[in-house]
């Protein structure tokens, strides 16, 4: 038999078709793959597309107000009271000055002030110097003075050589009436300039330029508008001092449009000062002022009150107005009430076991019993916690 032998360039070619068919099946294998993946891609996107994206679901908050305990059997559960009370109204005011009772000191005399002998805030008695000025007007005054003094004496000498020679028939009666005349005209004149110089405050045996000034009445100087070296003119404002009796004053209140039906002209408020909290005064209403603030709709009440030596001038104070008819409020123990942030609160139970609610309250006056009045913000019948403290230190533990 004859023997076949192949060339090595033909079995080369014969392995490179065999790679190649085997790497064309590869390649439609992959490509199968890839095509199967993009399909089940887009399925799911179809699928997306007709359902839509899944809801969000949303936790609601608590409410700020609300506080969850792990044992509220700790805090006792008291029910709020109730109290028959008028409704009261209260307001801030502050003291000022009566007017009626207020002084000008005034000077008669313009000048250059020299002196002063007082000063804002002082307590001054009546016929007290308060300053000294220099006046060239006492000048003026005195020439008027002594030429007042040397005309009645002229006159006096012409009335007495008239009635010399009327007693000799050397003349008529009526030269004697004319000189008498001029005689009471000159004295007439002499009164007048001397009580010129007493108005001045200046004495017509000692003529001087300083003129002193002296308090009209009793009181406290409540306005000063004058220094050394300044000018005074008479009878013109500004008033250099200003003197207030503070035996009774007034204090001024902004009452809103909705309350003044509580107010009423004669009746008596409650008057606190800040300053003296444990005093309480009575003031009776004396004027209901008939402008509003276009503002802040308020009208000023004007309450009239005596003043025992406590008061000064801008103090702030509260007053209290009474109403007419009782109302119920809420009673709670003191401890149930809880002063945070210049606010009073008060902590009741909810419907969830162990949470409490925080609820702002209006807190009034302090009954017997360690009660509280309650003004605002619940009723009688609502349960609390009775000690709203060890609550609130237990929440923020």
């Amino acid at each position: 038999m004859k023997s076949t032998n192949i060339p090595e360039a033909a079995k080369g070619r014969q392995r490179e078709s065999v790679l190649s068919v085997i790497l064309f099946a590869v390649l439609c294998l992959a490509a199968g793959l890839l095509l199967a993946g993009c399909g089940k891609k887009a399925d799911v996107h179809a699928a997306d597309s007709e359902t839509g994206p899944h809801p969000a679901v949303v936790e609601p908050d608590m409410d700020a107000n609300n506080f969850k305990v792990d044992n509220p059997a700790d805090f006792p559960i008291v029910t709020a009271g109730s109290y028959l009370a008028t409704t009261d109204l209260n307001v801030t005011g502050s003291v000022s000055p009566d007017v009626s009772r207020q002084v000008p000191v005034i000077s008669l005399a313009s000048g250059r002030v020299i002196e002063i002998d007082t000063k804002l805030g002082d307590a001054v008695k009546k016929g007290q110097l308060l300053f000294k000025l220099r006046s060239p007007d006492i000048a003026q005054a005195f020439s008027d003075y002594r030429k007042a003094i040397k005309n009645e004496e002229l006159t006096k000498i012409q009335l007495d050589r008239a009635t010399v020679l009327f007693d000799k028939g050397a003349v008529p009666k009526s030269s004697v009436e004319i000189a008498q005349n001029a005689e009471d005209d000159a004295k007439v004149d002499v009164d007048t300039t001397t009580e010129h110089l007493h108005v001045l405050g200046s004495d017509v045996n000692h003529p001087t330029g300083i003129v002193p000034v002296y308090a009209p009445v009793s009181g406290v100087i409540t306005d000063q508008q004058i220094t050394v070296a300044a000018g005074v003119q008479a009878l013109s404002a500004p008033n250099p001092l200003t003197i207030s009796d503070m035996s009774h004053v007034w204090i001024i209140c902004d009452v809103y449009e909705n309350d003044l039906a509580q107010v009423h002209l004669g009746e008596f408020a409650d008057v606190r000062l800040n300053a003296f909290p444990d005093r309480v005064l009575k003031a009776r209403i004396g004027n209901i002022g008939q402008i509003m603030d276009p503002s802040i709709h308020t009208a000023k009440v004007r309450l009239e009150v005596a003043n025992p030596s406590l008061m000064r001038l801008g103090m702030f104070v509260t007053a209290t107005f009474h109403g007419q008819q009782k109302v119920a409020h809420a009673t709670v123990p003191a401890t149930a009430v809880l002063h945070l942030h210049d606010r009073d609160w008060v902590y009741s139970p909810t419907a969830t076991p162990g949470v409490f609610k925080r609820i702002e309250v209006a807190g009034g006056v302090m009954l017997p019993g360690k009660l509280q009045e309650i003004l605002s913000g619940i009723d009688p019948g609502v349960k609390v916690a009775s000690n709203a403290l060890v609550l609130q230190n237990t929440v923020e533990q």
